[in-house]
């Protein structure tokens, strides 16, 4: 597509708040946007369309292709096609479809993961000398803190009851039934 299309808007919508900007095809017999009148917003027509060789691709010019699977890129061609990851795959097949589309120099148009942190998890390190084990022991917490901990907790449970014991401030207002 060679130029911009313009912005096309409904008739009044600047107007009027209860008009969305949304477009409808003006109507009225003296409207000046369906006549086309200089000045007022252009109508959507078929000259605006684009070329029909190039309607429903990317804009980077490929066709959108959906993997579900690692093994749906075997079938793609990278120089005419793009990978699109579908939103029902996990995360750890995204990881293996991501890695196997740059293997293959596919370009994927949605790479991103949901949690990169998370994506790969990696284990806590073990221990391997007896003098990081000690101080491994060592960093554990005392029993002491522990019944702060517990106190601390017991505090907060009883504020909590108490508040859910008063009863709210909100006074309902009841209706009247009319006599007649």
């Amino acid at each position: 597509m060679s130029y911009p299309r313009p912005h096309f808007v409904r008739e009044e919508s600047w107007r009027y708040k209860r008009v969305k900007e949304a477009w409808r095809s003006p109507k009225g017999k003296t409207s000046r946007i369906r006549r086309s009148k200089k000045g007022w917003p252009p109508v959507v027509k078929i000259g605006y369309s684009r070329p029909k060789a190039t309607k429903g691709r990317h804009p980077s010019g490929l066709n959108e292709v959906i993997v579900y699977r690692p093994k749906d890129l075997e079938n793609l061609d990278p120089k005419t096609q793009a990978a699109r990851i579908a939103h029902t795959v996990g995360e750890n097949k995204r990881v293996q479809i991501l890695a196997d589309a740059k293997k293959a120099n596919i370009r994927v148009l949605n790479p991103g993961l949901k949690k990169p942190a998370e994506a790969l998890p990696e284990a806590p390190a073990k221990p391997t000398t007896e003098t990081e084990s000690e101080q491994v022991e060592v960093e554990k917490p005392t029993t002491q803190t522990e019944e702060t901990e517990e106190g601390a907790t017991e505090e907060a449970k009883a504020s909590t009851e108490e508040t859910a014991e008063k009863p709210s401030t909100t006074k309902s207002k009841k209706k009247r039934k009319s006599s007649k």
